[in-house]
């Protein structure tokens, strides 16, 4: 297994230790529920160094970025952070961030398990527009070179800002700076996967250390804590963003997956799958993704089966647990477009018994 910049730190806090995307990552500290409340009242830190970021320079970087996401990237300034996805001809190689330095220079954050997969495909695209890949080429895909941290809840920005010499507090959801944090050079992003604030710090493997220690003597005041994957789970599932993997895939569109606000048919915008999503839109999908919570006890789990209140299946579930802020079962899930609309009654089968649900606009908090 890999590690990151942090293992060393997580096991000598007592972090439960597992495998995750090929990296040793903490999954859990002092508890899901604990540290679940600590971001959603005060300041976690999450290590996500397991996350690529892979950078598209050039001329035509712009070019090869429209053709290979569904959002409008020529709609980014200079510092602006945009959500995106990666269309494959059938469903979705991968959710995205992407990061505009400036005109000819651009960053992507992709998700850990998919790394190899997006890198390939990006290549093969990026070869129609004559780029090339490798150490100072247009393409470079720097994961192993690269830390990241996430600070989140709404304490975060108070700790990171005794971090940085500029103002940061007030920067803008979806906004970056290259800056110095703690003294090293960094990427500070505006973004994360809880729903609560804060940012994502980009920085060197080799700052690792310096960056953490400084970490921890800021957020000292504010209770900083450490945060495990499992949380992260729990706390972009009450806020609805999907998962790669659970809630979306390679089998998934954009349009079904409730991402239309992310596909844009822009003139002279000819992404992969344009035609199919257009035409998605225009005559509906045979499939949404929904949100619900449980009416009956019970907690919902992902490849459950999701039937109408009178019987018959119409869906699965994606993604399903106990919410801790709600106290109730809730999750994510396909259902036919007819049983989509919030406040329809439908049953999660489980273990063999359907239990009553009710569909919910999302985020669920």
């Amino acid at each position: 297994m890999k590690t990151t910049a942090f293992t060393k730190y997580h096991i000598a806090a007592g972090a439960k230790m597992a495998e995750f995307a090929g990296y040793n990552m903490p999954i859990e500290f002092t508890g899901i529920n604990d540290e679940h409340m600590a971001v959603r009242n005060g300041a976690g830190v999450f290590d996500v160094s397991h996350m690529g970021e892979i950078w598209v320079k050039g001329p035509k970087a712009l070019d090869l970025l429209q053709r290979i996401t569904t959002n409008d990237v020529s709609k980014l300034f200079d510092g602006k952070v945009q959500y995106s996805c990666m269309p494959n001809g059938h469903g979705i190689v991968d959710d995205i961030l992407v990061y505009r330095v400036d005109a000819e220079t651009y960053m992507l954050c992709v998700n850990a398990a998919n790394i190899e997969k997006d890198w390939k495909h990006i290549c093969e695209q990026g070869r129609a527009f004559g780029m090339e890949a490798g150490h100072g080429k247009e393409l470079y895909n720097a994961s192993d070179e690269i830390c990241q941290l996430a600070v989140q809840g709404p304490l975060a920005m108070k700790v990171v800002q005794k971090m940085c010499a500029e103002p940061v507090e007030d920067m803008e959801y979806y906004t970056f700076k290259k800056m110095k944090v703690a003294g090293c050079d960094a990427i500070l992003s505006i973004t994360g996967y809880t729903g609560s604030g804060g940012c994502e710090i980009y920085a060197a493997n080799e700052d690792g250390d310096k960056l953490w220690k400084a970490l921890w003597e800021a957020g000292g005041e504010y209770g900083l804590k450490n945060i495990g994957l499992g949380a992260r789970d729990t706390l972009r599932l009450e806020k609805g963003f999907c998962l790669y993997g659970n809630d979306i895939d390679d089998t998934t569109s954009p349009i079904e997956g409730g991402l239309g606000w992310i596909t844009k048919f822009a003139e002279g915008k000819d992404f992969i799958d344009r035609a199919l999503m257009e035409k998605q839109k225009a005559e509906g999908v045979t499939r949404k993704l929904v949100g619900f919570r449980m009416i009956d006890r019970g907690i919902p789990r992902h490849g459950y089966k999701i039937a109408a209140a009178g019987g018959g299946e119409i869906g699965h579930v994606t993604s399903g647990t106990m919410s801790p802020c709600l106290k109730v079962g809730f999750g994510l899930g396909y259902v036919k477009p007819e049983y989509a609309r919030p406040g329809t009654e439908v049953a999660v089968v489980i273990r063999e018994k359907p239990l009553r649900a009710e569909v919910v606009k999302i985020p669920f908090v």
